[in-house]
């Protein structure tokens, strides 16, 4: 019996399987054949690493400018790296407001609006300097913008000793824990994040277990301290 392999990891794998599942799905539709097999994904992992500020602090020293600043605005922006960051456009920046417009992107409820940070708000002015439209990141590629960065990016990581888990796209994870951490409220996290899905949500939680370790010490030491007056 024959097996179909894929390269790369389970999301790759999961890409590929439900692109053939659809495909095999539309054959069963135009009669090409009785029946579709099952077709088992397999199991995703969720990313345990995060491009936090540590791992800022030891990467830029590697990074060249552009890769510097697409950390910066990763890091603050939240933004999905190839199908949002990359393909920004000067068009879509609000100078005024200082935000964002995401127009496309992997879901439709990604369109939405993102405020810009201080370090943002610097980033971009250098970037788009005395230009009013086009890509924020041109390039010389046939999309006319940034479309990879990883070989930049390995090579600081590598330079950085830092783990070879750690990606790009975990800034994205990173950013959904901080904003949540710090503002309390799940919905607006989800809403500049462009998810609707709690459970999607909460795969890019990664919350800081010295919160618990806290409470958990300021809670045990209270029997203990009753325990010495009594």
């Amino acid at each position: 019996m024959n097996a179909l392999g894929f390269p790369g990891n389970a999301y790759n794998i999961n890409c590929a399987l439900k692109t053939l599942r659809r495909m095999m799905n539309l054959a069963q539709e135009w009669g090409m054949i009785a029946k579709v097999p099952r077709i088992k994904l397999a199991k995703e992992l969720g990313r345990n690493l995060l491009l936090n500020c540590e791992a800022e602090r030891k990467l830029l020293p590697f990074c060249g400018p552009l890769l510097r600043d697409i950390i910066v605005l990763l890091r603050d922006t939240g933004m999905r790296p190839k199908k949002e960051l990359f393909s920004m456009r000067i068009e879509n920046l609000d100078w005024n407001n200082r935000v964002i417009f995401v127009p496309d992107s992997k879901t439709p409820t990604g369109r939405r609006f993102i405020p810009m940070s201080d370090r943002v708000l610097d980033v971009l002015m250098v970037r788009c300097a005395g230009r009013r439209e086009g890509w924020a990141s041109p390039a010389n590629s046939v999309a006319g913008h940034i479309t990879t960065i990883d070989k930049q990016f390995r090579k600081a990581r590598a330079d950085a000793d830092l783990p070879v888990g750690l990606k790009l796209y975990c800034s994205r994870h990173d950013f959904g824990t901080e904003m949540l951490q710090r503002t309390g409220n799940l919905a607006l996290v989800m809403r500049v994040m462009g998810q609707t899905s709690t459970k999607a949500a909460m795969q890019y939680q990664h919350p800081d277990l010295e919160h618990i370790r806290t409470a958990l010490n300021l809670t045990r030491a209270k029997p203990e301290q009753e325990n010495r007056i009594n």
